[in-house]
């Protein structure tokens, strides 16, 4: 309850600043799909400036609305008044959350299995052995999949497969010193890279290692948190977080490092948002240290000296995840690291920073949507007539894999960090 009180006070606080200019109408990806009111920042913020009231009335229809959101961040990177509307939609999910409590589903999911990192493990280590028996290949060149008999979760989703071995067993444990450069930096994997992506982490390695940067790795991370705080549930994102301020407290480093956008985004900016009294102080001064790895590439030990290519060139195009550009004004690093690794050729496509769809829960509960929104990213994408397509968030990869591949496209999706490591093992 004290939880949910400060978070009451300071929507109440951050409420007054909406001029309702509707400047939000002309960014949002949601809006642009269905024309309501109520599912633009505008319309959610001024549903909100009743919220107690309304909480008693209606919770369920408020909290449907308020649900209804991608949390890319467009509507507040354009806020000419400075609304933080993704940080008051997160507060507002974890008020009605507190009060009316969790669905069954997401009491398991969450509480059940998330809120338990090494159970988790365990449970995704078990799904990958046994996933093959209900999927089939769906396209070689992305490496998608769909199921083999029709099923409501899955729909005609073509998705990613987890990884045989996740990075945490072919990986557990590093404490690297410092070598050349004289930095050390933690990584935190994030879950989707982890089970999903590890040859993503493994190339993080790899650039580290070749650049002399000691690497902190601890063992048992867990996730982030977001999935639980933007299904409104504080307890289980307390708990995460306590869990990973230990693992990471026990290591010396100087940078915090991960290749995810939205680990980045959510370590950086959310932690510190969202900790209670007891845990502010320390998640805000890892945060103050948290940085994207193509951040960090270019900002502190400086991109690797690469091996010139003799091959034609490829054509990559560059997706800006939401979390990364519109969250942490993050875009010209990235493309840095593509431009220094040999054998590529950026082409930008028409707009690089339009949100892909994903939205994490949003595509679980909202598919038809997701896709929607997706497609036309795909369109664009496609438009380049590019052979890879590159961008730094493993959920915008997901998506993207999902997209291009019911396209039938046989473009490839790699993560900038890839295209560095390919280049030195080459």
């Amino acid at each position: 309850m004290e939880v949910l009180a400060r978070l009451m006070r300071e929507l109440e606080d951050q409420l007054d600043a909406c001029m309702r200019c509707g400047m939000c109408h002309s960014v949002c990806p949601l809006f642009e799909q269905t024309g309501r009111e109520t599912d633009v920042a505008r319309g959610k913020l001024a549903l909100l400036s009743g919220l107690m009231e309304r909480m008693f009335d209606d919770p369920q229809g408020v909290s449907r609305r308020i649900d209804k959101c991608l949390l890319c961040g467009s509507c507040t990177a354009s806020c000419p008044s400075g609304v933080h509307a993704q940080e008051i939609f997160l507060k507002a999910r974890a008020v009605l959350g507190g009060y009316m409590g969790l669905s069954p589903a997401n009491r398991v999911i969450l509480r059940g299995m998330l809120s338990h990192p090494a159970l988790f493990d365990r449970l995704a280590e078990w799904a990958a052995r046994f996933q093959a028996l209900f999927t089939r290949p769906a396209n070689d060149v992305l490496n998608t999949s769909c199921v083999r008999a029709m099923s409501p979760w899955f729909q005609d989703r073509h998705f990613q497969l987890l990884a045989a071995e996740p990075f945490h067993r072919q990986v557990p444990f590093l404490d690297r010193p410092a070598g050349k450069s004289g930095l050390k930096v933690a990584l935190f994997t994030g879950c989707l890279i982890d089970k999903i992506f590890p040859h993503v982490a493994r190339s993080v390695v790899r650039v580290l290692e070749h650049l002399g940067v000691g690497i902190y790795l601890p063992e048992n991370q867990g996730c982030c948190g977001i999935p639980a705080l933007s299904s409104g549930d504080m307890q289980t994102f307390e708990k995460l977080l306590a869990h990973n301020l230990q693992r990471f407290s026990t290591g010396a480093f100087d940078v915090l490092v991960t290749a995810c956008a939205t680990c980045t985004s959510t370590i950086h900016k959310v932690w510190p948002q969202m900790a209670g009294r007891r845990y502010r102080q320390e998640a805000s001064q890892l945060a103050d240290r948290t940085m994207d790895i193509s951040q960090f590439l270019v900002r502190e030990s400086g991109l690797p000296a690469l091996p010139e290519s003799s091959a034609a060139p490829r054509m990559v195009t560059y997706h800006d995840p939401c979390h990364l550009k519109k969250g942490l004004n993050v875009f010209k690093e990235p493309r840095a690291v593509i431009n220094a690794a040999p054998g590529y050729r950026l082409k930008e496509m028409a707009e690089p920073d339009r949100c892909c769809g994903m939205g994490g829960c949003f595509n679980l509960k909202y598919y038809g949507l997701s896709r929607e929104i997706g497609r036309k990213k795909a369109a664009q994408i496609m438009d380049t007539c590019a052979d890879v397509l590159v961008t730094g968030c493993p959920a915008c990869m997901i998506q993207m894999a999902d997209m291009l591949s019911q396209a039938g496209s046989g473009i490839a999706i790699r993560h900038p960090i890839e295209l560095c490591a390919e280049a030195l093992d080459d």
